[in-house]
């Protein structure tokens, strides 16, 4: 199911990251790693928010950012999803682990975050044929995303 879809890929032009910036700032964030080698890629799909893998001393993450010149704060808030994101995490284990929130613009000219790269498939209209679901697949997601909307709606905020 979506394996080819959704893969991290070259960095997009125009919203490349400050790679020192940000290898500078993991390094400090990070500081009892040993090697701290910096990748950058960017999720190619979405449609707000600007989503890259970012590998660092050989750990992968996911980092969050507003897009570029984007002027609508409240649309792209780094720091609410970072915020929902700790707190759902010792009460929700689906959802990844944020690690660190950043709202420095020197270091990437933006506020962003860091969470826990959680692999998964995400189905989209484009998604080839054969990489589509079977019909008991489809039942079981479906199954899933009702469960998974109750233990959310269960959840005492």
């Amino acid at each position: 199911m979506g394996v080819s879809l959704d893969k991290a890929k070259e960095v997009r032009k125009g919203e490349g990251l400050n790679e020192d910036g940000l290898n500078s700032y993991l390094k400090n964030t990070f500081s009892d790693k040993g090697e701290d080698v910096l990748s950058v890629q960017q999720f190619p799909s979405g449609f707000s928010n600007l989503t890259y893998l970012i590998t660092f001393a050989g750990t992968d993450y996911v980092l969050r950012r507003p897009p570029f010149g984007a002027n609508i704060k409240s649309g792209h808030d780094m720091s609410r999803e970072y915020k929902i994101l700790s707190a759902l995490e010792d009460n929700y284990g689906k959802a990844p682990k944020p690690i660190v929130f950043c709202e420095d613009l020197s270091v990437l000219g933006a506020p962003f975050y860091l969470m826990e790269r959680v692999k998964g498939t995400i189905l989209r209209a484009s998604t080839p044929q054969d990489q589509m679901p079977t019909e008991a697949q489809f039942k079981a997601l479906s199954s899933n995303l009702v469960d998974t909307l109750v233990e959310l709606h269960q959840l005492d905020f």
